[in-house]
């Protein structure tokens, strides 16, 4: 795995985790009892927006080293998938 694509799977599983971590414990304007006019009830009061960057950050590197590990030891590889086997065999290295 090269460096670029390392980054960029930390970024893609970042964002994805940070997406599923927002609403968690999230207190509306609506939920306090306190709306602004002009405002929606839905929208945040409180947000913890630092705290939940935060846990993605650790809940990221954690899922990242875990892919990470099964990408470079090939301990699941695409074959692995080939339920249909329209792979065809798999190509033999052959010594000299």
């Amino acid at each position: 795995m090269s460096i670029t694509s390392a980054i960029v799977l930390y970024a893609v599983l970042w964002f994805l985790t940070y997406l599923i971590v927002i609403p968690i414990r999230l207190q509306t304007q609506g939920d306090v009892g306190e709306v602004v006019p002009g405002t929606h009830a839905g929208a945040p009061e409180h947000h913890n927006l630092k705290l939940k960057a935060k846990i993605t950050t650790l809940a990221a590197a954690v899922m990242w080293l875990i892919l990470f590990w099964i990408i470079t030891t090939g301990a699941i590889t695409v074959r692995d998938f080939d339920w249909f086997n329209r792979m065809g065999p798999a190509p033999t290295e052959t010594g000299g």
